[in-house]
C-alpha cells in the first residue's frame, strides 16, 4: 500500500513538472509608472486608464469618461499620469465646480475677472497637459508638484493638496492592482 502511494506520489509529481500551470502575473514598476499586465494571448494591457475612470466616478466626476485622455496625455508630454486629474481634484473637486460651459477643472487662466473656456474636456486636458511641460517644466524648470505650485497657484498649500490627490490616485491604483488581478494556477 505504501508502495503504491509513494508511485502515485511520484507520477503526480513528474506529471506536474512536464506539463508547469500557465501562471499570469503583474509587473509593478512603479506609483508614477503604468502596469501592465500579461495576459494569456500575451497581449499588454495597461490598467491607468481603467483604474482612474474607476476613481473617478467614485468621486461623481464629470471627467470619469476622460480618463484614457488623461492618460495618453500624462505619456505624450512625459507627465506623471495622475497629476493633471488631481489638479482638477484641488481646482474644481474633479470638474465639478467650473464656470458654466467652460470645461475649465484646473483654474487655468482664470484671474480677476478673466476667465479662460475650453471646447470640450479633451481639449483642456490635452491644453493643460501640454503647458504643464512647456511652461511650467520645460520653460521655468518646475522638477515636481511643488516647483509647478510656486508658479501655478497663490495658494502655498496648493502643491500639498495636488499631492494628497496624487496620492490618493496611488493608493486606489495600488489596491484596485492588488485585488483585481488573479493567478491562474
Amino acid at each position: 500500500m505504501r508502495r503504491n502511494t509513494f508511485l502515485l506520489l511520484a507520477a503526480a509529481v513528474l506529471i506536474a513538472a512536464a506539463f508547469p500551470p500557465k501562471i499570469y502575473a503583474s509587473s509593478r514598476i512603479a506609483a508614477s509608472s503604468a502596469a501592465f499586465i500579461q495576459t494569456p494571448q500575451s497581449v499588454v494591457v495597461d490598467k491607468r486608464v481603467e483604474i482612474l475612470q474607476g476613481y473617478l466616478a467614485e468621486r461623481n466626476s464629470p471627467l470619469t469618461n476622460e480618463a484614457s485622455t488623461f492618460v495618453s496625455e500624462a505619456d505624450k508630454y512625459n507627465l506623471d499620469w495622475k497629476l493633471v486629474a488631481a489638479i482638477s481634484g484641488v481646482e474644481s473637486g474633479f470638474g465639478q465646480n467650473i464656470p458654466s460651459g467652460s470645461y475649465n477643472g484646473w483654474g487655468w487662466g482664470i484671474y480677476g475677472t478673466h476667465r479662460y473656456n475650453f471646447a470640450s474636456w479633451q481639449a483642456a486636458i490635452s491644453e493643460v497637459s501640454s503647458g504643464l511641460r512647456q511652461n511650467y517644466i520645460d520653460k521655468w524648470g518646475a522638477q515636481d508638484v511643488y516647483g509647478i505650485g510656486r508658479i501655478y497657484a497663490a495658494d502655498p498649500n496648493w502643491a500639498n493638496k495636488v499631492e494628497h490627490y496624487m496620492q490618493q490616485i496611488d493608493a486606489y491604483y495600488q489596491y484596485r492592482l492588488n485585488t483585481t488581478l488573479s493567478i491562474s494556477i
